[in-house]
């Protein structure tokens, strides 16, 4: 693969990314709520609980940290186990009748962002020497995106608040914010998993 198509498969994931992992789910959970459909409700509070690490490896991508390379493999195959894991969730959504809006939304959801999960695996495998230095061929285009980002925010906090965005804050909450996920995540794998197995009740 070319340096070039590479460049044009990163950017598609990343914009898949935005529309599967980001956009729709959000149009989801409102969705959900308003239709009162508890367990797709259930399903997407549980989705953003995960995916929330996927936000802190654009934290760490944007500053240029070798560790942003290692969750941005990690994350959507986290995200992706967050909505298929769960036996109770799975059985009352297919049990929704298939022309059902919301239902067939959610299955269109699910497999999207499964493939897109694949995608990225695929493509951090092919580039996996960035896992091990951010100075390898083709890391620069995994880090354009979230650095682009970094720098509207900082304009953006300059314009409305008068402050410095820099890359020590955001190396700081990117941190802050992973120390908290994995505390989250251990707590329920240490405790609420070997509970309540695959129900997502006490999640």
């Amino acid at each position: 693969m070319t340096e070039p198509q590479f460049q044009i498969l990163v950017w598609l994931s990343y914009r898949i990314a935005a529309t599967f992992a980001l956009g729709l789910p959000l149009f989801l959970l409102i969705w959900a709520k308003r239709s009162n459909s508890r367990s797709i409700d259930r399903l997407l509070s549980i989705y953003w609980k995960v995916s929330s690490l996927y936000a802190i490896n654009l934290l760490f991508l944007s500053v240029e940290s070798q560790l942003g390379q290692l969750i941005s493999l990690v994350a959507p195959i986290l995200m992706v186990s967050s909505i298929w894991f769960w036996f109770d969730l799975n059985q009352e959504i297919d049990e929704m009748p298939a022309h059902k809006p919301i239902a067939l939304t959610t299955r269109i959801w699910r497999w999207t962002l499964t493939f897109w999960s694949l995608l990225n695996t695929g493509l951090h495998l092919f580039s996996w020497r960035c896992l091990n230095s951010i100075n390898e061929n083709y890391c620069d285009t995994w880090r354009e995106i979230p650095f682009n980002s970094f720098i509207t925010t900082k304009t953006i906090i300059k314009f409305v608040l008068d402050g410095n965005w820099s890359i020590g804050f955001a190396t700081f909450f990117a941190y802050l914010a992973l120390v908290f996920y994995l505390i989250g995540l251990l707590q329920w794998l240490l405790i609420q998993l070997p509970k309540n197995g695959r129900f997502a009740g006490k999640f």
